[in-house]
C-alpha cells in the first residue's frame, strides 16, 4: 500500500459522487477511520437536489425537501472527517497502483475506489421542462407519483420503462396520457399490451412535448404538443409530466478499464459490490438501472463501504 504521509492527494479511500451512495459510502468509511475523500463536481447531492419533497426515505415521518436530506447526510459524513473536495474528474487510471484520479484542480491517488457517480436522466428538450424539475416535471414515478393523486398526468416515452411507469401511476390519476413520437411502442409485446388495456391510459400517438406550461406556484397546468407529423401544435391540460426516456450512466471515465453492460452501467461480481478489478468499487445508479431509489442508493454505498474497508485489511494480511 502506497504510504500517504508523502502525498496530501493520495488517500486510502476515495468516493466519487455526492448522492445518497456516495455520502452513504463516506459515512462508513469514516466511521471505519479511514478519513475518506469524496470528490463531486459542481452540482453536489446528486438526483435529489432537483427533488423537492421526499416522503419515502424512512426516518423522516413528515417528508423532506431533497436538497436538505443531502446536506444532512454530508454533514455527517465530515463529523467522521470525510474530506470533501469540489473538482472534476476528466481522466482516471484504475489499472495501476495506487489508483490515478486526474482533476481539473489536481492529480489523486488512492489504494480503493468507490465509484458512485450516479445516472443522469433523458429530458425531451421541451421548453421550461428542467425549471419545472420538481414541480410537476419529474423522471421518477415511484419517487413523485403519490403527488398526484386524482390528478390528469402524462408520461412521455415508448419503452418498457415508459408503459412500466404509465401503467403504475394509474394508481394515482385520475387519467393518464402516454405520448409517444412514432405510431407504435417500443416495449415489449407483454408491457404494450398492459398499457393498450388499460382504461386509464390514452396513447398519444406521433406527438411530441415541445413546451410546458405552469409555474414553480402552480406547478404544470398544461403540454403543447406537436403532431410529429402535421406539425400542428395543440394544448394538452395536465397537472404532471413524467419523462421515461430513459438514463445515461456516469462511467464514461472508466470505458476500456471496468465491465459495462451493453447500456454503460457498471457491473460488479454477484455477491459484492467490487468490479473486475480488485479494489474498485460500484454503489448508486452508475450501477442500478432497475430500482434507482435514494434508500437502495444509499443500501449500496452501505456495501461498497464495507468492502473497501474489507479489501484495505486484505492488502495488510
Amino acid at each position: 500500500m502506497s504510504d500517504s504521509t508523502n502525498n496530501p492527494n493520495h488517500h486510502k479511500v476515495i468516493i466519487l459522487g455526492s448522492g445518497p451512495a456516495g455520502l452513504t459510502a463516506a459515512i462508513y468509511t469514516a466511521r471505519a477511520s479511514l478519513n475518506p475523500l469524496l470528490i463531486h463536481g459542481p452540482l453536489a447531492g446528486g438526483q435529489l437536489t432537483t427533488t423537492t419533497d421526499v416522503e419515502n426515505f424512512p426516518g423522516f415521518p413528515e417528508g423532506i425537501m431533497g436538497p436538505e436530506l443531502m446536506q444532512l447526510m454530508e454533514k455527517q459524513a465530515v463529523r467522521f472527517g470525510t474530506t470533501i473536495a469540489v473538482d472534476t474528474i476528466v481522466k482516471a487510471d484504475v489499472t495501476q497502483r495506487p489508483i490515478q484520479l486526474v482533476g481539473q484542480s489536481g492529480t489523486y491517488t488512492c489504494d480503493s475506489l468507490i465509484i458512485s457517480t450516479g445516472a443522469a436522466p433523458k429530458y425531451i428538450g421541451a421548453q421550461n421542462e428542467r425549471e419545472l424539475l420538481g414541480y410537476g416535471v419529474s423522471t421518477c414515478a415511484t419517487c413523485d407519483g403519490a403527488f398526484f393523486r386524482n390528478k390528469i398526468i402524462t408520461v412521455v416515452g415508448g419503452g418498457d420503462s415508459a408503459c412500466e411507469e404509465a401503467s403504475f401511476l394509474t394508481r394515482f390519476a385520475s387519467k393518464l396520457y402516454l405520448i409517444h413520437r412514432r405510431d407504435s411502442l417500443r416495449a415489449s409485446k407483454i408491457m404494450q399490451d398492459r398499457v393498450l388495456s388499460n382504461p386509464k391510459i390514452e396513447v398519444l400517438w406521433n406527438k411530441g412535448v415541445v413546451a410546458v406550461e405552469g409555474s414553480k406556484k402552480d406547478g404544470v397546468t398544461a403540454l403543447v404538443l406537436e403532431d410529429t407529423k402535421t406539425k400542428e401544435r395543440s394544448t394538452l391540460p395536465a397537472d404532471a409530466l413524467f419523462v421515461a426516456i430513459g438514463h445515461t450512466p456516469n462511467s464514461h471515465l472508466f470505458k476500456g478499464q471496468l465491465e459495462m453492460d451493453e447500456n454503460g452501467y457498471l457491473l460488479h461480481k454477484a455477491d459484492s459490490p467490487e468490479t473486475n478489478v480488485p479494489g474498485v468499487f460500484v454503489s448508486g445508479d452508475v450501477q442500478d438501472h432497475v430500482f434507482r431509489q435514494a434508500i437502495t442508493a444509499a443500501g449500496s454505498g452501505c456495501q461498497a463501504a464495507i468492502g473497501a474497508e474489507r479489501y484495505l485489511e486484505s492488502l495488510h494480511e
